[in-house]
């Protein structure tokens, strides 16, 4: 039997375009699994139950301020993409390849599926120890696609320190799971059915 040697393992640069579909979808829920996992087990380090943070609380607050907030963010990308051009907030085209042509039962599962995993790590976690300030500067930095332009990292770290605060005025991860969905999700029906040029 062969043994496995690390030194031989060897990394290279893809593009997107030698990315299949298939294999699109695999690393998007593969990131998002360790992104949940590494939440969960910072929060047991931390010494809190991750159950409790999605707790609604004693009221339902929670839903105006994610509404709210999904709400203006909504509004504001979507005055943007009027305003900057299209070369200025180019992710690469990561997410037309994700949102462009996936049925619209599925857009709803990611938007989800990314939600609870990012929220449970960032704001349940991340933001414990350091605050919404730093934690929306590490959140804007993973999303590495739009550093290469300064207005998409901006609104990436407004929304992730716009999510943290809601966090902390309602107390419960809803908020910002809520928020963060419904932001997706209509991105990525905008992206889904917007008309080509």
């Amino acid at each position: 039997m062969k043994k496995f040697d690390i030194r031989k393992i060897k990394l290279r640069t893809t593009r997107l375009e030698d990315i299949d579909d298939r294999m699109l979808l695999i690393n998007l829920y593969a990131t998002q699994a360790i992104t949940l996992v590494i939440g969960f087990i910072w929060l047991l380090f931390q010494g809190r139950n991750p159950f409790n943070l999605f707790k609604p609380g004693d009221s339902m607050h929670f839903i105006y301020w994610g509404v709210g907030l999904a709400a203006a963010v909504i509004v504001l990308d979507l005055l943007a993409a009027r305003i900057v051009p299209d070369e200025a907030s180019d992710d690469g085209g990561v997410n037309d390849r994700i949102f462009r042509h996936r049925p619209i039962w599925h857009i709803a599962v990611l938007s989800l599926v990314v939600a609870i995993c990012e929220e449970t790590l960032f704001r349940g976690a991340v933001q414990y120890h350091i605050g919404p300030y730093w934690t929306s500067i590490i959140f804007a930095t993973i999303h590495v696609r739009y550093l290469k332009h300064w207005i998409p990292t901006g609104l990436v770290f407004c929304i992730s320190y716009a999510l943290g605060w809601i966090y902390m005025k309602t107390g419960t991860l809803l908020a910002p799971i809520l928020a963060h969905f419904i932001i997706d999700l209509v991105m990525g029906l905008v992206i889904r059915f917007r008309r080509e040029e």
